[in-house]
């Protein structure tokens, strides 16, 4: 069984589509007839502004030759209004296409960091960014670069032209054409690096706002402000760096291109002009030339163009980073676990190359209450999340009632385990809606047997509006939103219960009888509590000592705690040699901190 959620490799010649191009390529499909109607506009409108310098110098040479002129204008000014046509009929389209492609690559975007839930890679700052700045500026590449192509395409048809009307002329605006590619092409490589160092700076004092603000009564209390907003503007002189990138590179191709394209224009026009003095060109060719000259120059004039492309290339780019870590696929297997026990065989975890697990077994029997206790950064957390694969393991496999987690399809496998965490996250418009959530059509009669399981129907009773009162306006202590988290865990009726640390905010002996309800409530189901109280551990039928990646010992709480390394993983309370720690003392719940921004997506 190998962890999934890493990252893809990249895709070579000939194999898959680049994980840069592959959530723009799907935000577009709703919009694929519009950014192709777009593409005809413009080529329509390119087919115009090519074709009025020739209908303007037709028009003047009949002035000059003294001919019907009324058909010549009537062509010019058909053309210039199916041009005004098509520009007012494309700017629109342009920008529906770039809200709907943003709208769909937001929506897919947030969607994958769900999905990778605590599998991701990226902090809540990084996420926000990527999200708000980065999603925007991918949508926007596909209509810059159509609009950028058919520009092209027209300063080429108008440098043919050019060479059509006047070979000399064309051939003097082509040998300067090198000289301003290569400027052109040094520009999209610094900007796009400039641009994405700026997005990167960016996204790392979001990191460090969204961490302070986590943490800002800690901060207030220690008063270190002065530190901590030091601390979060640290990438603030990068961030300024990577501007001036921005605005010294836009200003050295403006300059040389600005001294370069008016003395081709000049050159290319003195080259006309001894053209119609040796009687090689017409006055009115002339005027032809001249339309040509401003429409092939606009092959090199696209700063802007050119600096929109960078961006959007680069917030592509940063997406495609995201796409790359895939999220875990379910398996496609139809057998029903027999019972609700389960099985760890071989499990290895690692984290930066490190075994918090190694060759780890476990039997968990069906239908008993089993506490996992060991000593802080031993791997609880890690181990409890195995078994609602909220990870995956690089080694082992992991079955309930036999079938291997791997097999179940995701969403079966989400009513077969079912966590509660330290910390939970609450969701929806009221204390109801946040108790069912991911249940919608369940009853109030069973959100109340839930919440009175976990003694949080006493404090929501007292609210202005009970269950009905909205979250926003429900204040609660670490305690009670420790409670609601797990009622909502108990309001699904599954195999497996985990109960990450669900009690450590509550009192001794509020949990005692919180652990006396769930024991009722949840009578014949599997559940792993990890604990970090000898109480706790006490009220389980059995106790899984984790130390040094491995189960150490696994057998009743009253037999290990004979053990003087097992009493010493509770602290002072297990050196007193109590059998289920100190006598349980009525106090008030602490304030709980906020969650580790970087693990606070619970997989539903």
């Amino acid at each position: 069984m190998k962890r999934t959620g890493a990252a893809a490799p990249a895709a070579g010649p000939g194999g898959r589509t680049h994980p840069a191009r592959r959530p723009v390529r799907a935000a577009l499909a709703p919009v694929r007839l519009r950014l192709a109607v777009l593409a005809v506009l413009m080529v329509v409108r390119m087919s115009v502004v090519v074709a009025v310098p020739a209908l303007l110098a037709t028009a003047v040479g009949a002035v000059l030759d003294g001919t019907d002129v009324r058909g010549p204008a009537a062509l010019l000014a058909a053309a210039l209004a199916v041009g005004g046509l098509c520009e007012a009929a494309a700017g629109p389209l342009a920008s529906s296409a770039n809200a709907t492609g943003t709208h769909r690559l937001r929506m897919l975007t947030v969607r994958h960091l769900l999905a990778l839930g605590p599998r991701s890679p990226y902090a809540v700052g990084e996420a926000v960014t990527q999200v708000v700045q980065s999603a925007p500026m991918a949508a926007g590449l596909p209509a810059r670069a159509a609009e950028s192509a058919v520009s092209l395409l027209c300063s080429v048809a108008a440098l043919a032209a050019l060479w059509w009307t006047n070979w000399q002329a064309g051939l003097t605006f082509t040998l300067a054409m090198p000289v301003t590619v290569l400027i052109a092409q040094r520009f999209m490589n610094e900007a796009g690096v400039a641009q994405e160092n700026y997005l990167g700076a960016q996204s790392r004092i979001a990191d460090g706002l969204v961490a302070a603000l986590a943490g800002v009564r800690t901060i207030r209390a220690a008063g270190t402000l002065a530190t901590e907003t030091d601390r979060v503007l640290e990438p603030l002189p990068e961030l300024s760096a990577a501007g001036r990138a921005m605005w010294r590179t836009e200003r050295d191709v403006v300059w040389r291109l600005g001294l370069l394209l008016p003395l081709t224009d000049v050159l290319v026009l003195a080259v006309a002009g001894l053209a119609v003095a040796h009687g090689r060109l017409s006055p009115a060719g002339l005027l032809a030339v001249t339309g040509y000259l401003a429409l092939a120059s606009g092959m090199v004039d696209q700063i802007d163009a050119l600096l929109g492309i960078a961006q959007a290339r680069a917030g592509a780019r940063r997406l495609g980073e995201v796409f790359r870590h895939e999220p875990p696929a379910g398996g496609a297997g139809s057998t029903t676990p027999a019972d609700g026990g389960v099985r760890l065989r071989g499990v290895t975890v690692r984290h930066a190359g490190e075994p918090v697990l190694e060759r780890l077994d476990l039997n968990l029997p069906a239908g008993a209450a089993v506490a996992l206790v060991g000593r802080t950064g031993a791997g609880k957390s890690v181990l409890a999340g195995l078994l609602g694969r909220l990870t995956d393991p690089d080694e082992g496999e992991i079955s309930i009632g036999g079938v291997p987690v791997l097999d179940l399809p995701l969403d079966r496998l989400r009513t077969l385990v079912v966590h509660a965490f330290e910390r939970p996250e609450l969701y929806g418009r009221t204390v109801h809606e946040a108790i069912s959530f991911g249940r919608p059509g369940v009853s109030r009669e069973d959100v109340v047997r839930a919440a009175r399981a976990a003694q949080a129907d006493r404090f929501v009773r007292r609210l202005p509006a009970g269950y009905d009162t909205p979250l926003e306006e429900t204040p609660m202590s670490g305690g009670e939103r420790q409670r609601l988290g797990l009622a909502r865990a108990l309001l699904r009726p599954a195999l497996v219960h985990v109960l990450d640390d669900a009690t450590s905010g509550l009192d001794t002996a509020t949990e005692a009888e919180v652990s006396r309800s769930v024991t009722d409530l949840l009578a014949g189901r599997t559940r792993l509590v990890v604990a970090h109280r000898a109480a706790t551990a006490a009220r389980c039928d059995f106790v899984a000592w984790l130390d040094g990646g491995r189960i150490r010992a696994f057998g009743p709480h009253d037999l290990l705690w004979a053990d003087p390394g097992y009493r010493a993983v509770f602290g002072p309370a297990g050196a007193t040699g109590s059998l289920a720690g100190p006598d349980p003392v009525k106090k008030e719940p602490e304030p709980m901190k906020k969650e580790d921004e970087r693990c606070r997506v619970e997989h539903r």
